[in-house]
């Protein structure tokens, strides 16, 4: 190895540093002022004050409000006139629809009178099978004792009974006895009556049958001369015999009778009783009696004497 190194001499310290002046402060930086930012859509800026709005937006304001309020009163005057017209129009449909349901009923009263009339005179067209037919039903064969004759429903039946008529001298014979019990025969089929009440000046009897039978109409005016009739009764037995003719007068009754109805329509021993129906199959009168030795003469008592002195119609 080589020999160690040598130390040399220790350095000299220099003279301490001098110290200096201080240093001069130059000119600071002068900061520009920060950016104005303008609101977008009318938005204020935070911290900013709000621009004054110019005046001449509210003249615009106010001429916008002027037209609208104008625009207004012309669609009210304009709606209010239509309405007006839609008034009027409505009420004069109102008159045509009151002219029209008034010529409208006009020509229903007038059809109405047609129709009547058009009954009228079918009424007074004489059909004898339909009278016959309306009348048979409530038409029965009597048998009183040892006579016969005929009875018929008058007026509404009640309580599970009808009322009858017929003619006083065909139930004399039982009327007398006390006994009061009749037969009734109508298809086949027998029922027994009673007599309650008789008239025997005017020939008319009043019978009360156990069942219910719906009674003829009577008719309210009296019979004239030339009237066709229909008789329906059981001459010598003969059940649902049926007759046609006039009334021929009006006669006076004897004894104390009241008028009695002559007519032309053939009857024999066994029709007393039975009805004399006129052309819309109302009751006129009850056969009562026929002349001896002759044809074409029969009499009845007017229904409307039985109407009134029994009050059975």
């Amino acid at each position: 190895m080589g020999p160690p190194p040598v130390a040399g001499p220790p350095p000299v310290a220099g003279p301490p540093p001098v110290a200096g002046p201080p240093p001069v402060a130059g000119p600071q930086p002068v900061m520009a002022p920060p950016p104005v930012v303008r609101p977008v859509s009318g938005a204020a800026v935070s911290g900013a004050p709000a621009a004054p709005k110019p005046r001449r937006a509210g003249f615009v304001l106010a001429a916008v409000a002027v037209v609208f309020t104008l625009a207004l009163g012309v669609v009210a005057i304009v709606q209010a006139r239509q309405i007006s017209d839609l008034r009027g129009d409505l009420a004069s449909a109102r008159a045509d629809a009151d002219r029209v349901q008034a010529s409208d009923d006009q020509r229903l009263d007038s059809l109405e009178g047609q129709v009547n009339q058009l009954g009228e005179q079918a009424g007074r067209v004489f059909d004898p099978q339909a009278v016959a037919a309306a009348v048979l039903p409530s038409v029965f064969r009597i048998t009183a004792g040892t006579l016969t004759g005929t009875a018929f429903a008058i007026g509404s039946p009640s309580s599970g009974s009808s009322r009858l008529l017929t003619a006083y001298h065909v139930v004399r014979e039982v009327w007398g006895s006390g006994s009061n019990r009749v037969e009734l025969e109508r298809d086949g089929e027998t029922y027994s009556a009673t007599v309650t009440d008789v008239d025997q000046a005017n020939d008319v009897a009043v019978l009360s049958a156990p069942f219910e039978l719906a009674g003829l109409a009577t008719a309210t005016e009296p019979v004239k001369s030339g009237q066709q009739i229909v008789v329906i009764g059981a001459p010598l037995g003969l059940t649902d015999s049926v007759t046609v003719g006039v009334v021929s007068a009006l006669r006076k009754g004897e004894g104390g009778a009241g008028d009695l109805i002559q007519f032309d329509a053939s009857i024999n021993p066994g029709n007393s009783g039975g009805p004399v129906v006129n052309t819309a199959k109302q009751v006129v009168g009850i056969a009562s009696l026929k002349a001896k030795d002759s044809e074409g003469i029969g009499l009845a008592t007017p229904i409307q004497v039985a109407c009134t002195k029994f009050r059975v119609c």
